[in-house]
């Protein structure tokens, strides 16, 4: 298994343990790899949960540009609710699981088909 296989491991365990999902493992294979280099950062790996730009730059580059939606409060409100079921303690929230998170609260697996 290589870094990456290794990495989605980690996030499927994340998503079983700490948010109380059954991930959809090829949707996660996708987001993952979708979110490039960045998942072998160790800072652009996470998402600042109480950073408010952090979240703004979740909002236009991930579900404005890459899902498509339409701006408006409703985006901020799925960002907050994915923060709150990852565990707002919890220190490393990896983007590709947040990412994972907001695709399913929309319904864009399509965007990865």
């Amino acid at each position: 298994m290589g870094k990456r296989d290794d990495l989605i491991a980690q996030y499927a365990d994340d998503l079983k343990n700490k948010c109380g999902m059954t991930p959809d493992m090829d949707l996660l294979t996708k987001v993952t790899i979708g979110c490039g280099p960045a998942i072998y950062n160790a800072d652009a790996s996470t998402v600042a949960g109480t950073q408010p730009s952090e979240l703004e730059t979740v909002k236009e580059n991930f579900l404005i540009k890459k899902l498509g939606l339409a701006d408006g409060p409703q985006l901020m409100e799925a960002i907050n609710s994915v923060i709150e079921t990852y565990g707002k303690s919890e220190r490393n929230k990896y983007r590709a699981v947040v990412y994972y998170m907001l695709t399913k609260h929309f319904g864009k697996d399509s965007v990865y088909g």
